[in-house]
């Protein structure tokens, strides 16, 4: 593989690096595409830097993939066979390292994984640079493996607590085949240390900020927006305006809307998933935004500052690298309904403070533009340095 590059030029925000690369050949690894989210955001990106890259995943919904990546450049697992394996495919995690280390990679000069579900885990080519874009080490391994096993249907967590070791130390071991990781935030980055003892780059995802607008106009409700999982703690927020008597409106959907709504009072409004206008509009028009869970990164919260509203977030995990305290936010220190109601009290106290304007510019900080030039030259230097090494001698970073 030859490579030819401009860091200068990537840096200046070129969207295709493959006028700096000599044409190699690139292959993309998510893993899944059954629906939009930050991760498939994240994929609409690379492709805008390699558009003629090959797309593998574990399994996908013909419906929404075709809307990232046209059929012909799009690969599946054998788990696609599977009758129902788009809509069950969380199920089919014990199948999962089998199938990523069966896709067809050879002749790839740069395979780029994308990593939340298992995505890293492929057999790379020995001449290939392999970079994984990790948005999150696998929570229901790690982290939040309790909290994902307790939510979990009884088949389920059987099979979940039979094959947790094995897929653990699978996990570790495939992460010694990815020779350059980067990490969606800092917090993700110490976790990528914590679990594979690997350093990480950070590059922040990419916010489509441009896509939202400041409004006159101001509702009196909070807003939670995203799927309706147990780790974003949607519960505190419902219980603190319960017990506060305020407005919260809930976009979207999951698998704990009922028990949300089982636990709802008279304030609380469920629009379940709702048009990209509407999405617009609730934020542009919410007092704030809240955020109670503990989130890698967390997209929606830069979507309601580029929208000019103010973000009242759990004090840790991405809301720290997103979120300025005091001027584009506030934090509450502990994940309780009392931490949350003091911090939505506080922020009344001082709402007339927060400038719409100036939290809209911190957002766009965050802007597509800036991943692209980041990552476009983070991949450059990767391929570059590859290139002058000896064969079998490219040590993993």
């Amino acid at each position: 593989m030859r490579v030819e590059l401009d860091l200068q030029a990537t840096a200046r925000g070129a969207h295709n690096i493959e006028s700096k690369v000599s044409q190699p050949k690139v292959a993309i690894v998510h893993y899944w595409l059954v629906g939009s989210g930050g991760g498939e955001n994240v994929v609409k990106a690379m492709l805008e830097l390699f558009p003629q890259a090959d797309v593998f995943t574990l399994v996908e919904d013909p419906a929404f993939s075709q809307t990232i990546v046209p059929r012909d450049r799009l690969r599946t697992s054998f788990l696609q066979r599977i009758p129902g394996a788009a809509r069950h495919y969380r199920a089919l995690l014990p199948l999962m390292p089998t199938a990523l280390e069966n896709l067809a990679l050879r002749g790839y000069d740069l395979i780029i994984s994308s990593e939340s579900g298992p995505a890293k885990g492929i057999v790379p080519p020995l001449d290939a640079v392999h970079i994984c874009y990790c948005h999150s080490p696998m929570r229901y391994l790690w982290d939040q493996y309790h909290e994902y096993r307790a939510s979990a249907g009884w088949l389920q967590r059987l099979v979940l607590s039979l094959c947790i070791t094995r897929l653990r130390l699978w996990d570790q071991a495939s992460s010694l085949r990815v020779d350059r990781f980067i990490a969606n935030s800092r917090y993700v980055a110490s976790r990528i240390d914590r679990y594979y003892r690997r350093p990480a780059h950070v590059i922040h995802p990419p916010v489509d900020v441009d896509d939202f607008a400041l409004s006159e106009t101001r509702g009196d409700y909070y807003l939670i927006t995203g799927r309706h999982v147990s780790y974003k703690r949607i519960d505190l927020a419902i219980a603190a305006c319960n017990a506060l008597g305020r407005k919260l409106v809930i976009t979207g959907d999951g698998p704990e809307t009922a028990r949300l709504r089982a636990g709802a009072g008279p304030t609380i409004e469920f629009v379940g998933r709702c048009s990209f206008a509407d999405l617009k509009r609730h934020y542009s028009e919410c007092r704030a935004f809240l955020m109670p869970g503990e989130e890698d990164f967390g997209i929606a919260p830069v979507e309601a500052m580029a929208s000019g509203r103010p973000v009242i977030a759990y004090g840790r995990g991405g809301a720290r690298e997103t979120v300025v305290d005091g001027k584009t936010g506030l934090f509450f220190p502990e994940q309780t309904v009392e931490s949350l109601s003091e911090a939505m009290l506080a922020f009344e106290g001082r709402e007339d403070r927060f400038e719409p304007a100036a939290i809209r510019r911190h957002a766009l900080g965050f802007a597509k533009g800036r991943f692209m030039a980041e990552f476009g030259a983070f991949v450059g230097d990767a391929l570059a340095t590859a290139q002058e090494r000896q064969p079998g001698a490219r040590a993993k970073d």
